[in-house]
């Protein structure tokens, strides 16, 4: 039976490598259209916890979550069983070095586990965010290591992800993707593929096109995140102008603007990596890509823009730095997530620690507890009490749990990086990124 006919009447297996924010929704559509589906994460915990029946995602409904373990979906810790699987997603992570260069270790490691176990009518799609010609410079040679012809025996694409983690519009059902293939038949096939999931798919002539394409699509992003917050802190340079008030008056011309938002820096996986990554590898060609680097350091200085909007505030108060009480809210990268993955929140944590502060909390419904790199801390529970004692309260991640009515009464200094306070009546106690009221 061919790899297509497997597909198309749901006898295929399906293995999914990673199982973060990308691949365990993939894992558990698959699983709920009735496929035979696998899971590989190196995360012992992660698979202890999911052959539990536990999910951890929380773009996840409980129920859905529920149909796919019933229909059999588990999940291993290593590649023994990759061999059972005729369709394969890497979905693993790709961060940068503290020099911020790519590191792909991740997709070759994976790519070599493959390689050990590669068959024929085997596809394998790469979703995993990266640089043009990581599938045809990297993957392709590796998997070619076993002997077999791409396009003829096994079959190789590229298909980039595109989560956005708390958005409830649009999801991996119904968010359009991009997939392009080593060769025709490899486009075809991973089309096929995913299409027994998702409802539209758009093909590209190669992965580098694709490849290329998620990095537009993030950069996109990025250089408009830098517009705007070097706009607010113009803003607040000028006084007596608010960034957010300009950015909700021309959101009314109906052609030409797309609105984007000020706040304490960029986070999660890919706005804030992907920029570095296309850097890296235009220098190879001799090319600098100065305006796409200016942007993603524009984003990275924000953070250290919302230090010196902390002291500001604190030097007009009787405490000193160490003895100061600070109340952090919101740690996730994003509103209403559980993701602190390059959060801003944890550089302002970072910074205001490296200064001297000894006594800083933190509040986030979403995240109980922080073991990041040289930050343990565990979440305190928000209450008029907690808030009265900060001297300093910093709205970092605006949730929608938070109440902003109850904060702003009891607090006594509040510094809003996101403008969480915008319904509130007296302003008194509020400093604004972005409004000059500092």
């Amino acid at each position: 039976m061919s790899l297509k006919t497997k597909i198309e009447n749901q006898t295929a297996t399906i293995g999914v490598v990673g199982l973060g924010y990308v691949g365990l929704p993939i894992a558990v559509e698959f699983a709920r259209k009735g496929f035979k589906t696998l899971g590989i994460d190196l995360s012992s915990q992660k698979v202890e916890r999911l052959n539990n029946g536990d999910n951890y995602i929380l773009d996840i409904k409980s129920d859905e979550f529920q149909e796919a373990f019933d229909n059999g979906f588990r999940a291993e810790d290593n590649y023994s069983r990759i061999g059972e699987c005729d369709v394969i997603y890497i979905c693993v992570p790709t961060p940068f070095t503290p020099n911020k260069e790519p590191d792909i270790s991740y997709i070759v490691s994976s790519a070599k586990e493959i390689s050990k176990h590669l068959r024929k009518d085997q596809l394998i799609i790469l979703k995993s965010t990266t640089f043009p010609n990581t599938t045809e410079g990297y993957v392709l040679p590796i998997l070619n290591e076993s002997g077999l012809m791409v396009g003829k025996d096994y079959f190789l694409a590229f298909s980039p992800e595109r989560i956005d983690p708390g958005n409830k519009k649009w999801n991996t059902r119904n968010t359009p993707i991009v997939v392009g293939g080593v060769t025709e038949t490899c486009t075809e096939l991973a089309s096929i593929a995913n299409l027994e999931i998702l409802s539209h798919v758009h093909k590209v002539s190669s992965p580098k096109v694709a490849e290329m394409e998620k990095l537009l699509e993030n950069i996109f992003r990025s250089v408009n995140i830098a517009l705007v917050n070097e706009l607010a802190m113009l803003c607040d340079r000028m006084g007596g102008v608010n960034i957010w008030e300009v950015v909700e008056a021309a959101s009314t011309k109906p052609f030409g603007f797309m609105p984007f938002y000020p706040g304490p820096g960029i986070g999660g996986h890919c706005i804030l990596i992907d920029p570095y990554y296309l850097a890296w590898q235009a220098r190879e060609h001799d090319f600098q890509t100065k305006f796409i680097t200016l942007a993603a350091e524009t984003n990275e200085n924000m953070p250290f823009y919302v230090r010196d909007m902390i002291w500001h505030e604190l030097a007009k108060m009787p405490v000193s730095l160490i003895d100061a009480n600070f109340l952090i809210l919101g740690v996730a990268f994003k509103q209403d997530v559980d993701d602190t993955r390059h959060s801003p929140a944890l550089k302002v944590i970072e910074l205001l620690m490296k200064e001297g502060a000894k006594h800083i909390n933190y509040c986030d419904p979403y995240v109980p507890e922080l073991n990041e790199d040289g930050i343990h801390l565990k979440a305190v529970e928000i209450n008029p009490e907690v808030v009265s004692k900060a001297d300093l309260v910093i709205i970092t991640t605006a949730h929608s749990d938070f109440d902003y009515e109850m904060i702003s009464k009891h607090a006594k200094c509040i510094v809003d990086t996101r403008n969480a306070t915008k319904n509130i009546s007296s302003k008194r106690n509020i400093s604004l990124l972005g409004s000059g009221n500092s």
